[in-house]
This record gives structure tokens, C-alpha cells and sequence, in this order.
């Protein structure tokens, strides 16, 4: 999902392929904390998931993302609009949302700005969340496999922000008053062939084929394949999943 400086763009097509999806009960409960269900706005929205699951439950959806590739790989829906903009300058009125959303996205953005923009953006009342996750969880084996293709082969090759995923983005200041949020969890079912998609999708492998000139996930595949069994086999992946909220006074 695509900040400002656009990394994403290229492999809009994996990450509409390749990226788990949210949990409904996460929708249902933005819903439920909003102070009306007129229009949410989803920022940085990608290929557009976030705002598909918020149309479900909100009369209009404005899903804005700086890339229009990724934005070419959004389902239309008569409830979403999908626009070009950058975070830190949306399409919207004033006080006009019920609800702002960023999934997997607000490390890249300038956040003052971007806080600024959403209490412009937003209601009194009117919430802001922002949710993500880091890595995923398999089995012991395959789960060794995948943090060290994190940790060791890619750890020099991520850009700074990355931190803020890895802490759930706990240091981010949020411009309103905390609201707590029950705990949510991400799950699928994948084969190894789309465990490898979604490695690939990483920012940090395309990081480091462009400055060594290699790609390292054929020996991630490998070393996958010889823990996985039959490559068919779908096994159950789970992430934990980091939700921030907060809510604007509502005079």
C-alpha cells in the first residue's frame, strides 16, 4: 500500500495476488465506534481491501492512494470512489468522514501532516485508525525460515519505517483521545506457493535484488519446500494484527 514516496507501485498485480485480507469483525467494529456510517475514508488504500470490507457497512468509501497502479488493481464497487492523492492532501470537506482508516501504511507517511489532514478531514466524534502487522506465524519450521529471510538476508535492505511496523506502531503519537480496541488476529490458509508470493511482495527483497543483483528467495523457496511437505498442502497462517485508534472531540 503506497506512501508517498510510491514503493509499491511496481507490484501492484502481487499485491492484489499476495496480501492476506482483514478480518471482517475488525469493519464491523470501525463501524460500530464511528459516529455515523455516511462516508469513511480509506488512505492509502492500495488495491483497494480496506475500503471494500468499510463498504460494507458505510454508505460511501473515498479510497485515496498516491499510486494509480496499485489503484488499477481495485475492484470497483458502486460504494467506493478511488482517487489519486498523496495522505497529507485528500479529495474530501471538512468534517465530512466518519471514520479514517490507513492499514499497513501510516510508516510512510509525513504524520503530522497526515494527523492534520484527517482532523480536518473528520467529524467531531469522528474516528481514525490505523492497523498493521509484522511477521507471520506457520509452524516452528517454516516460521525459523521466514524470520531469518527477515532478519538476516533482507535486515540491512529495509527502509527505517519498518520499525514502526515492528512495534505496532506503539511510539506514534495520535492527534486525538485513545480508544481501546479488542484484539484482532488475520488468518488464512496458503500453499507454499502463496507463502513465496507473498515474499515476494516484501519491499526489502526488491531492495536488495537492486543493489546486489540477486534474488534470494529461490533458497527461501527451497528451504520452505523441505519443511512443508506437499507444496499443495494448505496450511493456516496467522498474523497478529496492531489496531491504534482515537477519536476527535466532539465539540
Amino acid at each position: 500500500m503506497a506512501g508517498p514516496s510510491n514503493p509499491f507501485g511496481a507490484v501492484a498485480a502481487d499485491y492484489a495476488a499476495f496480501r492476506p485480507t482483514y478480518p471482517d469483525a475488525l469493519f464491523a467494529w470501525l463501524a460500530a465506534e464511528s459516529p455515523g456510517r455516511t462516508l469513511a475514508w480509506d488512505c492509502a488504500t492500495g488495491n483497494g481491501q480496506a475500503a471494500l470490507a468499510l463498504a460494507a457497512h458505510f454508505d460511501a468509501v473515498v479510497a485515496t492512494d498516491v499510486s494509480a497502479e496499485q489503484l488499477a488493481h481495485a475492484p470497483p464497487h458502486p460504494r467506493v470512489r478511488y482517487a489519486v492523492a498523496p495522505a497529507e492532501a485528500s479529495p474530501l470537506a471538512d468534517a465530512s468522514a466518519d471514520l479514517v482508516t490507513v492499514a499497513q501504511a501510516l510508516q510512510w507517511f509525513d504524520l503530522d501532516a497526515f494527523f492534520a489532514e484527517a482532523g480536518r478531514v473528520l467529524r467531531p466524534g469522528g474516528l481514525l485508525a490505523a492497523w498493521t502487522y509484522s511477521l507471520l506465524a506457520v509452524t516452528p519450521e517454516v516460521d525459523r525460515i521466514v524470520e531469518r529471510y527477515y532478519r538476516e538476508t533482507l535486515g540491512p535492505y529495509w527502509a527505517w519505517e519498518r520499525r514502526l511496523v515492528e512495534e505496532g506502531y506503539a511510539s506514534v503519537a495520535f492527534p486525538f483521545d485513545p480508544v481501546a480496541v479488542p484484539p484482532f488476529a488475520m488468518a488464512a490458509r496458503w500453499t507454499l506457493d502463496q507463502i513465496v508470493g507473498y515474499l515476494a511482495t516484501w519491499s526489502a527483497r526488491r531492495a536488495y535484488v537492486e543493489a546486489t543483483g540477486e534474488d534470494p528467495l529461490p533458497a527461501v523457496r527451497a528451504a520452505l519446500a523441505a519443511v512443508w511437505g506437499d507444496p499443495g498442502e494448505a496450511r493456516e497462517v496467522r498474523w497478529p494484527l496492531f489496531v491504534r485508534a482515537c477519536r476527535k472531540p466532539a465539540r
